[in-house]
């Protein structure tokens, strides 16, 4: 018999949130999440930051305008904590629909008034959310809301179907986090995008198009890739002139969502800017096989004597507790130079996801 690798089908979501309105954004999602559900998809992808929206007035006002310190308020009182009535709520459609949902939203670190992420979160056809990929490196003007993500929340999530994975917007063009995907298996992955890019820049579904069907080729794995749109409500509290207005309006500058097989083929889309939709396709699962056997990033088409990845998979803390010996020594690595003092020791270990010889993970050891 073998192993049995399926065809599922797959939904992108291009579509604007309710603009800095976490509950209404919400309530969109679940409407969405169920349409796709009654059309048959297992597996939907939706747009960067969907919930509440993206941080996109940093293009429009200055970064330390009341106006724009305002906004990201309002963006961090409507973020989403990870385990609350907003993740409940997705959670159920999630169930309710049978469909395995990748999720963007601004994330906020639970009890705190300053940390948000730019996060995807995964959320599997039992309502069970099942992993989160933190955006790595913020963009642009996403730096003044947006921390960094931490390594625990990078590489493949797993699925009934096998690895998964997901990357925000530019970081879909970053060679070393679209080469750890590469190396751990990724069968089915969500690039996701925001409703418009720099005004002057670039187009939206030129890039997306170029970095999705680079990661396809690459990984030889099925590309969502869900773009954002943008509401008359979005145009209202964003344009600051005519000049913007026209810009933001343009269906040439946003849009573009896409699915992609491991041939880097485009099978459904591309969606014009001024669409708000959801677009389908059947994705073969052994058409993930088949491109691995002319280039395996992760295997036989690499050399590790030459090329190395090394993924560090801690969340470091930025608070040590130095009650214990271990603490002592963290908090002295901070607080004092010690020249004659041994250097901390690594302990460096395969990956417990996907591990193949060319990937590493690093975690520090106790000195002896």
């Amino acid at each position: 018999m073998g192993d049995t690798f399926p065809t599922i089908k797959l939904a992108a979501v291009q579509a604007a949130p309710v603009f800095l309105n976490r509950e209404a954004s919400v309530e969109k999602a679940c409407r969405l999440i169920r349409e796709a559900g009654a059309e048959g998809a297992d597996f939907v992808g939706f747009p960067e930051n969907f919930i509440p929206g993206h941080p996109i007035w940093y293009h429009f006002f200055p970064a330390t305008s009341p106006r724009a310190l305002d906004l990201a308020v309002d963006l961090f009182e409507n973020s989403v904590e990870v385990g609350s009535d907003a993740t409940d709520a997705l959670c159920k459609a999630a169930s309710d629909a049978n469909v395995f949902v990748v999720m963007g939203l601004t994330e906020r670190r639970p009890g705190t008034t300053g940390t948000l992420f730019n996060t995807q979160l995964f959320i599997d056809r039992r309502g069970q959310i099942v992993g989160k990929h933190q955006k790595v490196v913020p963009t642009v003007g996403e730096r003044l809301v947006h921390a960094g993500g931490a390594g625990d929340s990078q590489g493949v999530v797993v699925s009934e179907w096998g690895p998964v994975s997901g990357l925000c917007c530019g970081e879909n063009s970053n060679p070393f986090a679209v080469g750890l995907l590469a190396a751990q298996y990724t069968r089915i992955h969500v690039a996701n995008w925001p409703n418009h890019f720099t005004p002057g820049y670039h187009s939206m579904a030129g890039t997306s198009l170029l970095a999705s069907r680079n990661i396809a080729y690459m990984c030889k794995c099925y590309v969502i890739s869900p773009c954002g749109t943008i509401s008359s409500e979005m145009v209202k509290t964003l344009a600051t002139n005519e000049k913007d207005r026209a810009y933001l309006l343009d269906p040439k500058e946003g849009g573009g969502s896409v699915i992609l097989d491991p041939r880097a083929e485009i099978i459904a889309g591309p969606l014009g800017g001024e669409h708000e939709s959801i677009i389908y396709a059947d994705a073969d699962l052994r058409e993930t096989i088949r491109g691995r056997f002319i280039h395996d990033f992760g295997g036989h088409y690499n050399r590790t004597d030459v090329f190395r990845l090394l993924w560090n998979d801690n969340n470091p803390s930025l608070v040590t507790n130095a009650r214990n010996r271990a603490g002592i020594e963290e908090a002295k690595d901070l607080w004092t130079l010690d020249a004659d003092r041994p250097a901390k020791r690594t302990n460096i270990r395969s990956s417990n996801i996907g591990s193949g010889p060319n990937i590493k993970s690093e975690t520090p050891c106790e000195e002896d």
